[in-house]
């Protein structure tokens, strides 16, 4: 039995680690990629914690759960501990996409594309996935109705494609220069 238990335990392990290493790899890859929503809310840490008046350290740890516990209960919300799309709004928090809604698209296309490629319409990423001023994936151009090489595309054309991108998932395609634009 101690065997079977010994197992599990570097089973479970082994997931845990691999969902990380997937985890962190996809946050540091920046550019953008069609994917489904990301499971960890755009809001940043630090302000939902300084929302709750806790000490902002970036950290979601036993504190933080309690914190949010203590809010979701006083406010009728489902106490979970996670910072839901019901509690940010209760907290009068948006998740980041909308939170620069009243900001210009076109300035904060602008440092998406400084942040991305320094502005440069044929910019490749070293491993040739993300193409162009927005460093899309072919994946997302295609969706998005552009067609060939993004990175051969002009700079007209891929503005409004990342302005249509923009529009329709905010700054979630972007989640590493999001993190600098946001903070």
């Amino acid at each position: 039995m101690p065997h079977v238990v010994r197992s599990l335990a570097v089973f479970l392990s082994l997931v845990f680690a691999a969902s990380l290493v997937t985890t962190t790899a996809a946050a540091q890859t920046g550019g953008t990629e069609a994917a489904p929503a990301p499971a960890v809310e755009p809001v940043s840490v630090k302000r939902i914690q300084r929302a709750l008046g806790v000490k902002a350290d970036g950290v979601v740890g036993p504190k933080t759960r309690r914190a949010l516990k203590r809010f979701q209960r006083a406010n009728g919300l489902p106490v979970t501990g996670r910072a839901d799309d019901a509690t940010l709004a209760a907290l009068g928090l948006a998740p980041q996409q909308r939170t620069l809604a009243d900001a210009d698209p076109t300035t904060v296309l602008a440092q998406i594309a400084e942040c991305e490629s320094g502005g440069d319409i044929t910019a490749v990423s070293a491993d040739g996935r993300y193409r162009g001023k927005y460093q899309f994936s072919r994946a997302t151009w295609k969706a998005l109705g552009g067609t060939g090489d993004p990175a051969e595309a002009d700079e007209a054309t891929q503005d409004a494609l990342a302005l249509q991108l923009y529009q329709e998932r905010g700054l979630e395609p972007w989640p590493a220069c999001s993190k600098k634009i946001e903070d």
